[in-house]
């Protein structure tokens, strides 16, 4: 698959990642963008490592492709950054696991050259709407998250009381209540996140669902659930004195009150992201997961 030419590039990075990473990659991007007449653009957190780079306000500043530096928690946050404005994201993995990321450290040039070149195939990543409700309905907070959106304890470590339904306000249907640490409302794209070590499925990227998992039940009884992508969870609070936090993508968040809903559903919008030829969803689970294994002849 092929697209368009992309000739305005913005770049943001980890600055975990450390400055001689950040520059080497950047020297690469920028000579290889120069080969195909494209201009390159840093967000300004990144400019003090590299003096003299051009900067990019990447919520406003027209871009034809945002290229994140860093992990999987990078590209979560260069994802949102633009979220409704449907500019691809091309993630370059300087971080450990990377599911999300489609170009290793040491790749970046013949990636690039791939992506500059047309060569390429774009994912469309479905995302979460999450709504913070009063007692009365009026929407206090909204959040859009591309992995998964937590509810869990505000403060110190202690047994929450949890109650979930499915379905539209008016009509909704109790799936029931449990006990435990929170739980994760994650999409598709989140099930190899916090919910997959939370013991939840993982779930292929195309699929039109969301998960929920609960986060160490005090029963064995309450398991992961795979939801219709056409469905609302509500979460609310049983018999609580503080209040609960809401946590979206692991990078924003805010209080959820002993009475208030927390409502969610699939997003309106959807994330691009940059795929080379010959990468699937598997490939990187084998390499991810280590999922390579065979038996040793003779064995």
């Amino acid at each position: 698959m092929t697209g368009g030419p992309f000739r305005r590039l913005a770049i943001v990075g980890r600055k975990g990642a450390g400055r001689d990473r950040i520059c080497a990659a950047l020297d690469e991007i920028n000579a290889v963008a120069g080969d195909f007449g494209a201009t390159v653009a840093v967000e300004r957190s990144l400019a003090a490592m590299v003096p003299g780079v051009r900067t990019v306000d990447v919520e406003r500043d027209d871009l034809d492709l945002l290229i994140s530096l860093g992990g999987d928690g990078t590209l979560l946050r260069a994802a949102r950054s633009i979220f409704g404005r449907d500019i691809p994201v091309l993630g370059i993995n300087l971080g450990s696991m990377g599911f999300l990321t489609s170009v290793s450290a040491s790749g970046i040039e013949g990636g690039l050259r791939q992506v500059l070149g047309g060569r390429y195939a774009i994912e469309e990543r479905r995302t979460l709407e999450a709504e913070v409700r009063s007692p009365e309905g009026e929407v206090r907070k909204t959040y859009r998250v591309l992995n998964d959106v937590v509810v869990h304890n505000a403060g110190a470590a202690q047994v929450l009381l949890l109650d979930l339904w499915v379905g539209p306000q008016d009509d909704l249907d109790e799936i029931g209540s449990f006990s435990g640490d929170g739980v994760i409302l994650a999409t598709p794209t989140g099930s190899t996140a916090y919910s997959l070590s939370a013991g939840g499925p993982i779930v292929v990227p195309e699929m039109n669902c969301f998960l929920v998992t609960p986060i160490l039940p005090h029963t064995l009884a309450v398991r992961p659930l795979v939801v219709p992508g056409r469905e609302e969870i509500t979460v609310t609070a049983l018999d609580r004195r503080e209040p609960l936090f809401l946590t979206a993508d692991g990078q924003e968040g805010g209080p959820v009150g002993h009475l208030d809903r927390v409502v969610v559903r699939m997003g309106t919008v959807k994330t691009p992201l940059v795929r080379l030829p010959g990468h699937s969803f598997f490939a990187t689970l084998r390499q991810k997961l280590n999922w390579a294994a065979r038996p040793i002849d003779g064995g």
